[in-house]
């Protein structure tokens, strides 16, 4: 694997662990899809139109709407903006579709280091995980610390996804 993977620190303030399970699980994401070609980034496992491919392409708009759009409060920024989410609110895994793995793996980095310089201008001394976000989810701004919790929980959900497609794809088990 060309992809390393950190351990989860055991003993560390409540910002460490909070890191790094979610860099945990953003390497063992990427690791899932490592060193397949296309056609099998776009292999899917019926009944589900998902793969590995879209599951990178929808994790790099994942980061970029918690943290750049929820958080800050910025706008859609390129590739997301151009996407026609009105007649397919999934659209950002058509971006995934015949795209090559430097490509996809690519889209989610840039998501991931957009969302750690976010992460490291919060932790400037400690982060203030108390922030509350400038846009606001079912009516209230949440806070980053829900933020973070979220994406620990978004990424641990489709790494449990991810595990099944690359089983079916090459028998792959142990990434």
């Amino acid at each position: 694997m060309s992809i390393p993977r950190s351990d989860v620190p055991v003993a560390a303030d409540e910002d460490a662990t909070l890191w790094g399970f979610l860099s945990h699980y953003r390497q063992t994401l990427r690791r899932q899809a490592d060193g397949l070609t296309p056609e099998q980034l776009a292999t899917p496992l019926a009944p589900t139109t998902l793969t590995l491919g879209r599951l990178l392409a929808h994790m790099a708009f994942v980061e970029d709407y918690w943290f750049s759009q929820v958080l800050l409060g910025g706008g859609d920024v390129e590739p997301w903006a151009s996407l026609d989410w009105d007649s397919d609110p999934d659209a950002e895994m058509a971006l995934a579709d015949g795209a090559d793995l430097a490509t996809l793996d690519g889209l989610l980095t840039t998501a991931i280091a957009a969302s750690d310089r976010i992460w490291s201008s919060e932790a400037a001394d400690a982060p203030d995980l108390e922030r509350l976000s400038v846009v606001e989810r079912r009516g209230r701004p949440v806070s980053l610390r829900w933020i973070v919790v979220h994406m620990i929980e978004e990424y641990a959900r489709h790494c449990g996804h991810a595990d099944l497609l690359r089983q079916a794809i090459d028998g792959a088990t142990d990434l």
